[in-house]
């Protein structure tokens, strides 16, 4: 297997919760290849779950609650003074009220419609925002996860595939914008996972059955399926590559009947 080496190279991964976590999965990829790590958390139980799992690997552990704008500057301003530059951006963050993904998507509120959107969509555009001045000087790579029902109905996913669908778009806008910079944007569309945001929709084991079911590897998809083409679009072997969606489903996408 040909070696993907980032020794040298710093990620920030935004948005582990715990071992399930999509953006774990990434970590742990990356970390095998050599990347230095900088995570960021909300709230002091996550700062401790992320304590457990890195207590084996040295890495740097910065709070950073997306929805607070100076939180977000000083983050980036802590993460620049320490590290110089990154090269690397991991955006797994996404949230919407329980209340919103398990009634009818007709019901949903405004605060709620506002909330998904600002928390799983704009904050990819506000964390890049602050991680330009360290990401323009050499380029570097961002993705960012989404989900099918960013452009399919998908039943009790309601408002959080709104919020997908507009990160999907902003994920192409930027990197209409950061290419001249050699800054590329992505995004994974991963399958249904077992993670801590996924148990939060109703219904969410009748549809990792219905995905095993139904997508052509009949199965479903891992944290190490999800880890392995992050870090492709994470490296240089993915230098040609900017505004995609790429699926990790095992093919379900694909399938219409």
């Amino acid at each position: 297997m040909f070696p993907i080496d980032l020794d040298g190279k710093t990620a920030v991964i935004m948005g582990v919760a715990n071992q399930r976590s999509l953006a774990w999965g990434v970590a742990e990829k990356l970390r095998a290849a050599g990347a230095n790590i900088v995570f960021t958390y909300v709230g002091e139980k996550f700062r401790g779950n992320l304590e457990t799992l890195t207590e084996d690997f040295p890495c740097t552990l910065i709070e950073c609650d997306v929805t607070n704008d100076a939180q977000v500057d000083e983050a980036f301003a802590q993460i620049g003074k320490e590290q110089g530059r990154i090269d690397m951006l991991v955006h797994s963050i996404a949230f919407a009220n329980r209340e919103d993904l398990s009634g009818a998507y007709v019901d949903t509120s405004r605060e709620g419609f506002r909330t998904a959107l600002e928390v799983s969509a704009y904050s990819l555009v506000r964390v890049a925002q602050a991680a330009l001045p360290l990401l323009r000087e050499n380029g570097g790579s961002i993705i960012a996860m989404s989900y099918l029902a960013a452009v399919r109905a998908v039943p009790k996913y309601n408002v959080m595939g709104t919020a997908k669908a507009a990160l999907e778009q902003a994920v192409r806008q930027l990197a209409l914008e950061l290419g001249e910079m050699n800054i590329r944007v992505n995004a994974i569309s991963a399958g249904p996972v077992n993670t801590l945001s996924a148990r939060g929709v109703r219904g969410f084991t009748d549809i990792l059955g219905l995905h095993r079911e139904r997508a052509p590897l009949k199965r479903n998809v891992t944290l190490e399926d999800v880890g392995g083409t992050a870090l492709y679009l994470l490296s240089d072997l993915a230098s040609g590559v900017t505004g995609e969606t790429i699926y990790v489903d095992g093919g379900f996408n694909i399938v219409g009947l």
